[in-house]
């Protein structure tokens, strides 16, 4: 693990024209200031700083692999069992349709069928909210899960390694620019797939 200085300024642009004039000269000349920015740094000392890349992480962070298949497959259970009950209830319509327009249903038998028709059609309204709450429910309840434990792991890898501040590097986050020399991805991942394979031999003893 690698020390890292991190040094934080603040922006300041001036520009100062400077105008001089000759002895018995009426001409000016204008002179423009360096335009370089001054940036005032600050040394944080010893501080280690360390960071890792989420998108990284999480394309080899294998319980979260794991559990992101697992919910992937749930979500396309449901979609395929919508998809059935859809096509189920479609079906019964056509082929009442026909019946009706070829004249073979009497009118009771009409309203029997439309009925039939909502009862069907708040059924699968029913479950597509219903099923679908669950499925959003345990996703969220994993992403906490995960999240809790890259968070403690995070705590212990900081502290085995001296890290007095582990950053995460993600899409859209808002660091601007952090030096390479401080990306701790790769073994960081690799310490969290190894304290999950320690904690899967603990349980299977």
């Amino acid at each position: 693990m690698m020390t890292k200085k991190i040094f934080l300024g603040a922006f300041f642009l001036a520009c100062t024209t400077v105008l001089i004039s000759a002895c018995g000269d009426d001409k000016k000349v204008e002179e423009e200031a360096d335009t370089t920015p001054d940036v005032e740094v600050r040394n944080t000392g010893d501080l280690k700083i360390a960071y890792y890349d989420q998108d990284s992480l999480f394309l080899h962070y294998q319980y979260y692999l794991e559990r992101d298949s697992m919910m992937t497959a749930k979500g396309l259970a449901f979609q395929k069992q919508l998809q059935s009950k859809s096509a189920s209830l479609e079906n019964y319509v056509s082929v009442n349709e026909s019946s009706m327009q070829k004249g073979l249903l009497s009118e009771t038998q009409i309203m029997q069928i439309q009925q039939e028709v909502q009862r069907r059609q708040n059924e699968l309204m029913q479950f597509q909210e219903t099923q679908g709450r669950v499925i959003e429910e345990e996703t969220a309840k994993e992403l906490q899960t995960i999240g809790n434990k890259i968070a403690e792991f995070g705590k212990k890898y900081s502290e085995k390694h001296g890290i007095d501040i582990l950053m995460v590097k993600a899409s859209g986050g808002q660091f601007n620019y952090i030096s390479p020399s401080m990306d701790v991805t790769k073994e960081f991942t690799e310490y969290l797939n190894q304290q999950e394979h320690e904690l899967q031999d603990q349980i299977n003893k």
